[in-house]
């Protein structure tokens, strides 16, 4: 679940590529037992054998997985060089001693920096000026000494510059513990804070600091408390429970600084409280009691609030505003009204300009408006597969906005761009190390057509002087759901795959925004099998238009995207060579019918309730898990994380157990599950390229590549 990844070589047949994945005998594959468990809904009986890896703390749940390790190291031991080889030349393309561009904050500058050899950041500022001397605010190479996984995150310094609240995890559950440092003594202070989010915000009284905990067992945000600086955390007062469990909640200030804001959202509706930041002892007010559908966000400038949202059917967003002493929606006036070819996305909100970000035939637009009405134009972009949008732009009081800009060839940049002059400035190109030049990639945007007749936009990168062969390996790649849109975007981890003759292809399929709102709502609930239909679809494309041809076409997605992995490998797997699913969510039923693992109830409005049986029906319909059959099902690598938070190790793990038991194929069926981490992978910035390596050498080994 969940929310939110040297020219090809023509004479490498697919016999060849077969002839390196047959299963060896000398290597037997894992076979789990079958333990029947019945589970019966609406009258319908489902027989689950391998419910009982749903034990995290089972010694035999463990073996088992140690089992499937052990079998992924002696399947892939032919190719430990070359992953080797991956991570050396994906690593050598990194900049290590590199840093973010400084971005001024209430008298500092704030500054993001690696240094060579270390895997995880140095947090520091500046005061007033970027010659003034450097404060380390945290070193997190030394904070992570001695763990397998470590996440630092929520970084919140108090109005006076003095404190600073942060949250650390080091088990990968996203359960993080905050603790507060004193900025002028270096000191950090007894209070711990556990089971929380990890962001937190301080009233303007440099004392009270809010932040949000979570349901320990679901671990869904639920609770929003108050904690007074020097106090015990156990007697923290609790300002605001969110009792829906379809809901979260969350807190943070007003860029103003004016107004400490809590926000409870669910998939389809929305609802905020907000309090003078300046007065922590008063009570929250609501902003607009929540109606279910009605989803809006706020923005506090001078004696208004700026809302963006969906109200009067406006599928793709409107801008209002309202005064600030009457904010419920009787108040609301439009500012930018509904358009029905563009998405707005997002506001910036600056002392003389309002920036909106928005979205038209699937490309980022940058907007900017004057307060005065002598402004409003479109930051030009010319290119089709790019992304586009305002980076961190804290001061409010300015002419320059600083947005960041990359494309499917041309590395990420900081661009800082004058609001009143049109000048821009490019303050940083990411470097990529080594013989890199962007003019020998080339990128495009094709529309497939889908099985209903709707176009499907896809993006393509890859080496200049491409010959449509048929022969060429492409991997296609996709996400599809909560409205998550994966832009085109610059990788220069990716390189080791185009260089190597490799197509890759990101498939903008219903389930995303990429096409607006009602791109996403056509692909979630009922329309689901848009989101699937729509990837195989785009699959047909490149193989018809001789991009490639199913001996040379693979497929990748994770968690969401795994769910969709897990769908076409059973809808058409004759279309793929290989397919990569991490962290994937494929046993939809019976996750959503338990309400007891995390994220659940808040999906209902994404996937729909299963206790519904209309619902039912329909994800048992399409349901991976329950959908296995006897076939042959293309080479496949599934990982995943036993600490994982949003997609549990037991769906891929029974999954891959059940495709053992089905399969009539000889090829390989890898399962690796990182017995450290949780949904998002390693932690140290290097140490997750070597999951990459592996990725990569699965796909070139199919492909017969060996260096």
């Amino acid at each position: 679940m969940k929310r939110l990844l040297v020219i090809f070589l023509g004479c490498v047949t697919f016999a060849s590529a077969q002839n390196n994945t047959t299963l060896k005998k000398d290597n037997p594959a894992p076979v789990a037992k079958k333990n029947p468990h019945t589970l019966e809904k609406h009258g319908d009986i489902r027989i689950d054998n391998y419910f009982w890896m749903n034990k995290r703390e089972d010694p035999e749940v463990i073996d088992y997985l140690n089992s499937e390790n052990d079998y992924y190291e002696k399947s892939t031991a032919h190719t430990k060089q070359f992953q080797e080889d991956l991570f050396e030349e994906m690593k050598s393309r990194i900049k290590e001693d590199d840093e973010s561009v400084p971005y001024k904050l209430n008298g500092y500058w704030y500054i993001t920096r690696f240094e060579k050899g270390y895997d995880y950041p140095v947090y520091s500022r500046k005061k007033e000026i970027l010659d003034a001397p450097e404060e380390i605010l945290f070193n997190v190479n030394e904070m992570a000494e001695g763990f397998d996984y470590y996440s630092l995150g929520g970084l919140n310094v108090s109005l006076n510059n003095k404190l600073i609240a942060f949250g650390t995890d080091t088990l990968s559950r996203r359960q993080y513990t905050i603790r507060i440092k004193n900025l002028e003594t270096g000191e950090i202070l007894e209070e711990e804070i556990k089971n929380t989010t990890g962001g937190s915000t301080w009233a303007n009284d440099n004392k009270t600091l809010y932040y949000t905990k979570k349901d320990p067992q679901t671990l869904r945000s639920f609770k929003v408390f108050k904690h007074i600086l020097g106090t015990n955390p156990k007697e923290d007062q609790l300002v605001y429970e969110e009792k829906d469990e379809t809901f979260n909640t969350y807190v943070y200030k007003s860029k103003s600084r004016a107004y400490i804001i809590i926000g409870s959202s669910s998939t389809l509706t929305t609802e905020y409280r907000f309090l003078d930041a300046n007065k922590p002892e008063g009570e929250f007010q609501v902003f607009q009691p929540r109606q279910r559908g009605l989803e809006y966000s706020i923005a506090h400038f001078e004696g208004d609030f700026y809302i963006v949202t969906n109200k009067d059917e406006a599928t793709n967003f409107k801008l209002m505003k309202t005064p600030v002493d009457s904010t419920t929606m009787e108040n609301w006036k439009d500012v930018i009204p509904h358009r029905e070819d563009f998405l707005l996305e997002d506001i910036d909100i600056f002392k003389d300009y309002l920036v909106i970000t928005e979205r038209n035939n699937g490309l980022n637009k940058i907007r900017i408006i004057g307060w005065n009405d002598q402004l409003d134009f479109y930051i030009p972009f010319d290119n089709e597969t790019y992304t586009a949008f305002t980076s961190i732009n804290p001061d409010f009081d300015t002419d320059l906005l600083r947005y960041t800009y990359n494309s499917m060839t041309t590395p990420t940049s900081v661009v800082e761009y004058n609001m009143k002059t049109g000048d821009k400035i490019i303050l940083k190109e990411q470097e990529v190390l080594g013989d890199f030049n962007k003019n020998f990639y080339e990128s495009e945007r094709v529309w497939a057509v889908a099985n209903d007749g709707t176009l499907i936009p896809v993006s393509l990168v890859y080496k200049k002087g491409l010959d449509k062969t048929g022969k060429n390996p492409v991997l296609q790649y996709a996400y599809g759901s909560y409205g998550s849109t994966i832009d085109p975007y610059f990788s220069s981890v990716r390189l080791s795959l185009l260089d190597r003759g490799f197509i890759y292809a990101i498939a903008h399929v219903r389930g995303g925004e990429y096409l607006g709102r009602g791109w996403y709502e056509d692909g979630k609930l009922f329309t689901k099998k848009n989101t699937f239909t729509d990837f195989v679809d785009v699959s047909e494309y490149l193989i018809k238009e001789n991009y490639t041809s199913p001996e040379h076409l693979y497929a990748m997605g994770g968690s969401a995207g795994g769910l969709l992995m897990g769908a076409i490998v059973n809808m058409a797997p004759q279309l793929y060579n290989g397919i990569i699913a991490s962290v994937p969510f494929v046993d939809v039923i019976t996750t959503m019918l338990d309400d007891s693992i995390p994220l659940t109830t808040g999906e209902y409005d994404e996937w729909g309730n299963p206790n519904n049986k209309e619902y039912y029906d329909y994800m048992k319909s399409y349901s991976p898990y329950d959908n296995i059959k006897k076939q042959d099902y293309p080479n496949m690598l599934v990982t995943t994380g036993l600490h994982d938070s949003q997609v549990q190790y037991w769906e891929p793990a029974k999954w891959v157990a059940k495709l053992r038991e089905y399969k009539t194929d000889n090829h390989v069926l890898l399962l690796h599950t990182n017995m450290d981490t949780g949904h998002g992978g390693a932690s140290g910035r290097f140490e997750a390229l070597r999951e990459v390596a592996e990725e990569y050498a699965f796909l070139l080994d199919l492909e017969g590549i060996k260096e």
